[in-house]
């Protein structure tokens, strides 16, 4: 199991993870992709497939051509949304 802190010390956790909260409900890959630009599509890749195993995001395939996949924030996801508030919040109180 990923610790907490690895779970979101990347770059690009907290902004994937708090725009499916904002969201809160399905969005396409691209769409999220945009949402949070200037993230590569291998590096969303990336921290959904780890969302995922952890049980935050869930990913449903849709049988279609072109391919269309979504995502959305779990309950278990939602959870985490006082957290990354709180540290929100102790961000904008002590920056320079």
């Amino acid at each position: 199991m990923v610790s907490f802190v690895n779970l979101i010390s990347g770059k690009w956790a907290i902004p994937i993870l708090y725009r499916l909260m904002v969201i809160d409900g399905p969005i396409r890959f691209s769409e999220l992709q945009r949402a949070v630009a200037p993230i590569a599509q291998k590096e969303l890749t990336r921290q959904l497939r780890q969302f995922e195993q952890c049980g935050l995001v869930t990913r449903q395939v849709f049988p279609q051509v072109p391919p269309r996949v979504e995502y959305q924030i779990t309950p278990l996801g939602k959870t985490l949304r006082p957290t990354l508030d709180s540290l929100a919040d102790w961000m904008r109180g002590h920056a320079p």
